[in-house]
C-alpha cells in the first residue's frame, strides 16, 4: 500500500484497515511458527502497511488538533 492509497482514505477507514492489518500480521506470524512462509518478506511488509497507516493518522490528529 503506497501512501498516496493512505491519504486517499478516510479516517474511520484507516481505522479498519489498521485493524485488518494487525490480525492479518498475526496469522502470518502464526503461520510462520508453524510452517515457513512462502515468501517472510510478507511479514516486514505488512508491519511496515500498519506503520504508514498509524503515521497517517497519527498526522491527521495533530492537524486536528491546531485547527
Amino acid at each position: 500500500m503506497k501512501n498516496s492509497e493512505i491519504k486517499e482514505l478516510s479516517t474511520p477507514e484507516i481505522v479498519e484497515r489498521i485493524e485488518e492489518e494487525k490480525s492479518l500480521l498475526l496469522k502470518q506470524r502464526l503461520n510462520h511458527a508453524v510452517s515457513p512462509l512462502d515468501n517472510p518478506h510478507k511479514l516486514t511488509e505488512t508491519k511496515k502497511n500498519i506503520a504508514r497507516l498509524n503515521t497517517e493518522l497519527r498526522s491527521r490528529e495533530l492537524t486536528d488538533a491546531k485547527k
